[in-house]
């Protein structure tokens, strides 16, 4: 297929899918007692379970934001006010205490800390949802909040890691895990928006981080490295996760995009895209592996051959970019690819949004369109952006 008319084809099917999407997430998620979101969702829409994960508030937060404020359909009050009472949720219960950056991880319906993890991601996605608040509104406190958090985890990461709660002990191995440094490129790409170059310095330490685990000659991006950026022995070593890597690449043909680098953009095409997916891609069903065990052992993670919903979005955006970028037609026929294989099994046609989990030869494992690890955030990421990316490929003469 020629690749105007491929384009013209997937902008006519990702434009409606976003919006049913959106709905659906606007029809059965919003707390209208308490604020926040419920994200325990049945195939229906049905609320399963009340309890509210900061990460999750966070991320729709940021969704429900950047689509009101970039995207002209979606500039409607009642999905900007969904937002802010998202946000003020989040100003008022994420963190569990007043002398503390630390956010929870699970939250009471009314607020109530019932979890902490000994990790990142709630305070950053609390980053990144409130600064695109701050940014649509145009009211200062959300941003404020956004950047307290990421100084909180950049010192974490960085410096002193005794907040989040995790003690040294003599026989763990001392790793860095790839989603760290994915995830503060991430917020420093948001955070930075318009600030001139103010965290130049933590991207180019992410994106330095980053490359750290593309190993064996550019082969393999490995999961888990040492802290000097070496290869670890084992099957913590050992693990690839393709859809991270893609998340990756994308983040970093970003980075290599705002630095005018296209050895770099190239680098990270080749080993954060093409070979992860051509590594995770299944031979005999289609889809993408969750995990794979770069020797070709056998994965202790016991869905490592479930194929799950995030890492074929992220494909379908890393890919689009890919092509965006280079030109490439191979990586335009990769972005169908995985597209067609996405939306045949992923989308619910009958009740809306999609299925996270399938087994490994396609078909559903579990119906419910949100839970702990699924809300309203890589869905409707990739469609808007691969929305974005389709429009102007054809605005293009």
């Amino acid at each position: 297929m020629e690749a105007r008319t491929l384009l013209e084809t997937w902008r006519a099917r990702l434009g409606p899918e976003l919006d049913g999407v959106i709905d659906f997430w606007t029809r059965h998620s919003h707390d209208a007692e308490h604020g926040g979101f419920f994200s325990c969702l049945g195939r229906d829409g049905s609320v399963y379970d009340d309890v509210k994960y900061v990460w999750l508030q966070g991320r729709q937060v940021w969704v429900y934001a950047r689509l009101y404020r970039t995207v002209p359909r979606f500039r409607r009050p009642e999905l900007l006010e969904a937002a802010r009472a998202g946000g003020e949720f989040l100003l008022h219960f994420a963190r569990v205490g007043t002398e503390s950056h630390k956010a929870a991880f699970a939250l009471s319906r009314d607020g109530r800390p019932a979890k902490v993890q000994r990790s990142i991601y709630s305070e950053c996605f609390c980053a990144l949802g409130l600064d695109e608040l701050g940014r649509t509104t145009g009211e200062s406190r959300y941003r404020r909040e956004a950047q307290v958090l990421l100084d909180a985890v950049v010192h974490w990461v960085r410096e002193d890691p005794t907040e989040l709660g995790r003690p040294p002990l003599a026989g763990a191995v001392p790793h860095e895990p790839l989603a760290v440094p994915m995830m503060l490129l991430c917020l420093a790409e948001q955070l930075g928006m318009g600030t001139g170059g103010q965290l130049a310095e933590l991207e180019q330490w992410c994106a330095q981080r980053l490359l750290s685990h593309l190993q064996r000659d550019g082969s393999v991006v490995l999961e888990n490295v040492s802290e000097d950026g070496k290869e670890l022995p084992g099957c913590l070593g050992r693990q690839q996760n393709p859809g991270h890597a893609l998340e990756a690449g994308w983040f970093l043909l970003r980075y290599a995009q705002r630095q005018g680098d296209s050895a770099l953009a190239a680098q990270v095409i080749q080993g954060f895209m093409v070979q992860p997916f051509r590594a995770g891609w299944d031979p005999e069903h289609g889809g993408l592996f969750a995990f794979q065990d770069v020797d070709g052992l056998c994965p202790t993670q016991l869905e490592w051959s479930m194929k799950l919903w995030w890492p074929h979005v992220e494909a379908m955006v890393a890919f689009l970019a890919a092509y965006a970028h280079s030109r490439d037609p191979a990586l335009l026929h990769l972005f169908h690819q995985v597209a067609e294989y996405t939306f045949q099994r992923f989308r619910d046609p009958a009740h809306g949004e999609w299925f996270g989990y399938l087994a490994r030869d396609g078909t559903v494992a579990l119906s419910i369109k949100g839970g702990p690890f699924k809300g309203c955030f890589h869905v409707p990421r990739a469609l808007h952006m691969c929305e974005e990316l389709v429009e102007q490929l054809l605005q293009e003469p």
